[in-house]
């Protein structure tokens, strides 16, 4: 039975990792590996021998002497408990995914446009990788990939030159995503699972994270693609679409800054702090959003606007990535099932055997985030070790989870989106972008071992 679960978890694992061969989204593999998984472990719970207890963190001595009913119920049990946690990591990003698409109803974006005044190549790659550094430590790197290249699009006419500036805003974003605990799915899922906390997360990574970018943007900034300037700067009118546009942004962005704040004052769990944000945000915006609209359009005799006002909130709740959000259920529910059943716990105690050094199995696991997808590796990581909280490895793990995936352009959720953006080929980033990526990735890993023995 245990062969028949690895067996499925790998198909769907390579399903997922083939999506765009297959073309098939990943999220339909991801819930019906899910859905599978738990399924088979239902029907076999009599015959496995063994049952990892999550609060624990140990397998249940003398599981295989309990009785079916005994077991069922653990089951249940167990089920409920991966989706508590579960649903605490997609109600945050749901959060933060609104408040986002809130700025951008508001065009609040475009303010950092208004700031980008140069024409020379060099000095736009360290405006733009330093915004991406920051931009994503804040709204996530993801995020922060859709708005800096939207803004590259419309300030960089040439597709060569944009494809580069592409390339370096992918490793510094997935860099400044490292060392955020909202800055990326993966440490937003050790920050939630209490294996890091914010303050130390940010401690032990800023300088590892920061090198990781500077080192490949300082190489890039010599080389022949960031020489002289912009041949042609589109020039467009500076005036935002909505006048409330930079109060939204700065009032989204300290909102999202807010819940790591929330959550030490109060010691509840981050996604209730991401809701009261959304909270505030939402009524700011509904009302400038109903001021605007009256200032706009003329209400028909009998007052009655409500066929043109369209609520920001519903808007921008109708344009989160929706398949992005289940597909981390289906993948993190999956690797639950395995976790359940003691093979994460198991086979760490082998891998551990098999190479005795952490640090090499972490930054293996970093090099293997650039072939598949990062969110089911931390996911395993979290069921593999059982270190205390703040422990070095959780760090090390979040930060080669996070800016490994930089060496290839399908390796990151910013890759993938950047890829699609500007039509980016596989091997041109393999051949341009990749090594720089890697460069940066090992100058960090080295950085963060010589400053943990401080």
């Amino acid at each position: 039975m245990e062969t028949l679960i690895i067996i499925i978890f790998i198909l769907g694992y390579l399903a997922i990792t083939l999506e765009h061969n297959l073309k098939l989204d990943k999220l339909i593999p991801a819930l019906g590996m899910m859905a599978i998984l738990w399924a088979i472990v239902a029907f076999g719970i009599d015959t496995f021998a063994n049952w990892f207890d999550s609060a624990s963190h140990a397998l249940i001595d003398g599981f295989s002497n309990f009785t079916s009913a005994e077991k069922h119920h653990l089951l249940e049990e167990t089920l409920l408990h991966h989706l508590g946690k579960t649903a605490e990591i997609l109600f945050f990003l749901l959060g933060a995914m609104t408040i986002v698409e809130i700025i951008d109803y508001f065009d609040g974006f475009a303010t950092f446009k208004n700031y980008i005044k140069t024409k020379n190549k060099k000095k736009l790659l360290w405006i733009f990788a330093s915004l991406a550094f920051i931009l994503s430590a804040i709204i996530d790197n993801l995020t922060a990939t859709i708005v800096l290249i939207t803004i590259l699009q419309k300030i960089i006419n040439d597709k060569e030159t944009r494809l580069w500036f592409a390339g370096l805003i992918i490793i510094a974003a997935n860099a400044g995503g490292a060392w955020s605990p909202i800055g990326d799915v993966t440490t937003t899922m050790l920050w939630i699972g209490k294996k890091v906390t914010s303050a130390k997360l940010i401690e032990y990574l800023i300088i590892p994270s920061l090198l990781c970018v500077v080192v490949p943007v300082l190489i890039a900034s010599f080389m022949k693609p960031f020489k002289g300037n912009l041949t042609v700067l589109e020039e467009e009118s500076n005036t935002l679409k909505s006048q409330y546009g930079p109060t939204m942004l700065y009032l989204g962005l300290s909102a999202i800054i807010f819940v790591p704040i929330f959550k030490t004052i109060t010691h509840l769990p981050p996604y209730v702090g991401m809701m009261l944000s959304l909270a505030v945000v939402g009524i700011f915006a509904e009302i400038y959003s109903r001021s605007q609209f009256s200032l706009s359009h003329a209400i028909d005799d009998e007052g009655d606007d409500s066929h043109g006002f369209h609520s920001p909130v519903h808007k921008s709740l109708s344009r989160i990535e929706m398949p992005s959000v289940l597909f981390f259920f289906g993948i993190l529910m999956a690797v639950a099932a395995l976790e359940s059943l003691g093979m994460l716990f198991i086979g760490a105690e082998h891998l551990k055997t098999i190479i005795p050094n952490t640090d090499v199995v972490i930054m293996l696991l970093g090099l293997g985030s650039a072939v598949v997808d990062n969110v089911p590796l931390v996911a395993a990581s979290m069921g593999m070790f059982q270190q205390p909280i703040d422990d070095h490895i959780w760090h090390f793990i979040a930060y080669s989870a996070g800016t490994g995936g930089s060496m290839l352009i399908i390796g990151s959720a910013a890759g993938v989106v950047a890829m699609g953006m500007e039509k980016i080929n596989f091997f041109w980033y393999f051949k341009n972008i990749a090594w720089l990526a890697a460069i940066g990735f090992v100058v960090g890993a080295l950085a963060f071992m010589f400053l943990r023995q401080f």
